[in-house]
């Protein structure tokens, strides 16, 4: 792989007008936005671990708004990510303006990441930051950045104890910036995602205790497509043990999948794609949702790190 290393030039650190003004934002995020650009200044060189997600796609605009060819979008490819994504991290990539590269990840061929018994995503992102970490001298950055906002702290979030491990920084949380901030954000300078829900990885589908396997993480995929092909544009199909597909909607979609003429057709697809049981979840989409079945030992060692 062959990159060109960036030059910093003083005149596109000092191109960002931090006055910029829109009625959309009140005045503490235009303040938050401009702690934002200022922190990605200071970092000088940086690379931002970029999944196409609101969050990550916010620091990667802000990233190319203050540091220009200094900064760096970084895609990690695996099994877990679905392919859409993967495309909208280069579409989005491209609408920003912002160097931008895919590399493949290996958590699948870690014992620990496979086994899910809770923390998986510390796995992850410990292989996807070393990753990048063995690639900044010939990016020719500094930093690894996170899309890690402030409401992500209250979270059971394992891969922030990874981030923490390999000193990556998070310019967001550093702004004070929550999701809804975000947004906002994003809003004011035209991003095409601002308002795209939360996406986790596939392998996040897959209850604890249950192997995370390629076969598994691409039925999922292939059942949440069957979804938003009736329209849902916010879905999960969470896998458990005795591969029980688990569907989770918004609550005002679930009498569409009542319907017969959708249930029926529907539980035959799913159950071609190897889900033996379909059940529909009464209390609707919520996120993280299986965090509830990690033991709280898995929670403590965690909360120690």
């Amino acid at each position: 792989m062959s990159l060109r290393v960036p030059i910093i030039n003083r005149e596109v650190l000092d191109r960002v007008d931090t006055r910029e003004i829109d009625e959309n934002l009140t005045p503490e995020q235009h303040e938050k936005r401009r702690q934002l650009l200022e922190a990605l200044r200071e970092m000088r060189r940086v690379a931002v671990a970029f999944s196409g997600g609101i969050d990550s796609t916010v620091v990667a605009k802000a990233a190319n708004l203050a540091l220009g060819d200094a900064a760096v979008a970084v895609t990690a490819d695996s099994p877990s990510v679905p392919r859409r994504e993967v495309e909208e991290a280069q579409h989005l990539a491209r609408q920003i303006g912002i160097r931008h590269i895919i590399i493949t990840t290996n958590e699948f061929a870690d014992a620990d990441y496979v086994r899910n018994d809770g923390a998986r995503c510390y796995y992850c992102k410990s292989e996807l930051y070393s990753r990048v970490e063995e690639l900044l001298p010939e990016l020719g950055v500094d930093f690894i950045c996170s899309g890690a906002n402030l409401d992500d702290r209250g979270d059971y979030r394992p891969g922030l104890t990874a981030a923490a491990e390999h000193r990556v920084r998070h310019p967001l949380q550093e702004a004070g910036c929550t999701k809804a901030d975000v947004r906002a954000i994003a809003r004011l300078w035209d991003l095409a995602n601002w308002d795209k829900p939360a996406s986790p990885c596939l392998s996040s589908r897959l209850a604890p205790g249950v192997q995370v396997t390629g076969e598994r993480t691409r039925r999922v995929e292939e059942a949440e497509t069957l979804l938003r092909e009736l329209g849902f544009r916010d879905c999960r199909v969470r896998l458990h043990e005795g591969e029980l597909g688990r569907i989770e909607v918004p609550v005002d979609g679930l009498a569409i999948l009542l319907d017969p003429q959708v249930r029926e057709p529907l539980v035959r697809k799913l159950h071609k794609l190897g889900f033996q049981f379909v059940t529909l979840d009464l209390e609707g989409l919520r996120s993280g949702s299986l965090n509830v079945l990690v033991s709280l030992e898995q929670r403590r060692v965690f909360e120690q790190r």
